[in-house]
């Protein structure tokens, strides 16, 4: 049985290097492959350009490559929690291209499916639509987005097998499935992983076609952005 596991963060990366691009599967803090990132800065490669729908927060998640310089362009969706990578944007340090939510995810599934690019309405007559081929459908405009093109694909899931085999938990599901295989190299980071056989196949989310290399990650941190409790009554 072929098997996708690898031993560490260390060997799962291996290849990564300066001016690549790459996915990065979460939503806020939320199932951000957490392992996966802090080898980039460990390795301190540069140049890079990150697909992601955040940019994490100060000192966590992408916060930390924006921290050390290391990304040269963010294609994001929102990036309000991070004040550092507003300096860099505002400076001009950054490269930044903001598109809608629903276009970044269905951008990470027609480069899973392999389709090479759809029509949209969301953006059309906005800065969006600027430079974008238009088409009519139905009495209704449309723009022409293209599917992405990322060298590795990072993704968190909570359970996976050597197989690769992967299931997600909870609202950390997020942009993660739409990421995976939507790179050349998807690396899943998962809380634990188990022989090929061991998951039920009607729970799993997606299947180990999409994935490349898979290891299973410790200690995970999983940092709340905004911690609001309610007053005890």
């Amino acid at each position: 049985m072929i098997t996708k596991k690898v031993l560490n963060v260390e060997e799962a990366l291996q290849g990564v290097s300066d001016n690549m691009t790459f996915m990065l599967g979460g939503f806020g803090l939320s199932g951000i492959p957490e392992k996966a990132i802090a080898q980039l800065v460990k390795l301190n490669v540069k140049g890079l350009t990150c697909i992601s729908n955040n940019a994490g927060v100060d000192d966590f998640g992408l916060g930390l490559l924006l921290q050390q310089k290391q990304i040269k362009k963010m294609i994001s969706s929102y990036v309000g929690e991070n004040d550092e990578f507003e300096r860099q944007m505002l400076s001009g340090e950054l490269e930044v291209e903001l598109i809608p939510q629903g276009t970044l995810a269905e951008r990470c599934r027609a480069a899973q499916s392999g389709f090479p690019a759809f029509y949209t309405p969301a953006g059309y007559g906005t800065e969006v639509a600027e430079g974008k081929e238009v088409r009519e459908f139905n009495g209704k405009m449309h723009i022409l987005e293209y599917a992405f093109k990322a060298d590795f694909g990072f993704i968190k899931a909570w359970k996976g097998d050597t197989a690769g085999n992967l299931i997600f938990k909870g609202t950390a599901r997020n942009f993660n499935p739409n990421m995976c295989g939507a790179a050349n190299i998807t690396v899943a980071e998962v809380e634990e992983l188990v022989p090929a056989g061991h998951l039920d196949p009607n729970q799993i989310h997606i299947p180990g076609i999409f994935v490349q290399r898979i290891f299973e990650g410790v200690n995970y941190e999983k940092r709340i952005e905004q911690l609001t409790v309610r007053q005890h009554q």
